[in-house]
């Protein structure tokens, strides 16, 4: 563990943040959601905005997927998305969907900002995210995709996307 640098959890609470916030609009399976805690963990994001029916730790089946990152990432819980996207730009982040919809940007032209922290909201396994949060979110990133189902898993589509931006801001930073 040493050699490959990882850090405990009171090092990771006290570590600089990369400035995201994942938000999950009413995900239904508790895999999904460890899955998301362990890439929030793995690029030390901010933190976790939980909302609706998502389910919330501790429970077994997060931790299964999650292993010890629901002990690392902030996260906190909303009864409505609606209400934490309103919070989140009402603190000045800016707050982008991650979702399949008319003027979206698609993800591999997407420019996070520079001076401003970032929230990704990921909607429902089935129906997405919410419309009401899609009126007043920002903007919508989607990802690109060429096959025919044109659908990622939440999981996977989190870790796509937390990815590409992680690495633009980086290379941004290191201009």
């Amino acid at each position: 563990m040493d050699e490959l640098g990882r850090k405990t959890v009171a090092e990771f609470k006290a570590a600089d943040k990369t400035p995201i916030v994942l938000v999950l609009d009413n995900i239904r399976s508790m895999h999904n959601v460890g899955s998301v805690f362990r890439t929030a963990d793995a690029f030390l994001l901010q933190g976790i905005i939980l909302c609706g029916y998502t389910p919330v730790p501790p429970h077994r089946d997060i931790q299964k997927t999650a292993l010890g990152a629901t002990e690392s990432v902030e996260w906190q819980y909303f009864s409505t998305t609606l209400d934490a996207v309103k919070e989140l730009q009402a603190n000045g982040y800016k707050v982008m969907t991650i979702e399949q919809a008319v003027n979206s940007h698609m993800l591999d032209v997407f420019v996070p900002p520079a001076d401003q922290p970032l929230a990704l909201v990921f909607g429902n396994e089935v129906s997405g995210v919410d419309a009401e949060v899609m009126k007043i979110a920002d903007g919508c990133i989607e990802i690109p995709q060429l096959g025919m189902k044109h659908s990622l898993n939440i999981s996977v589509s989190t870790g796509i996307v937390v990815w590409d931006i992680f690495v633009k801001q980086r290379l941004a930073f290191s201009r």
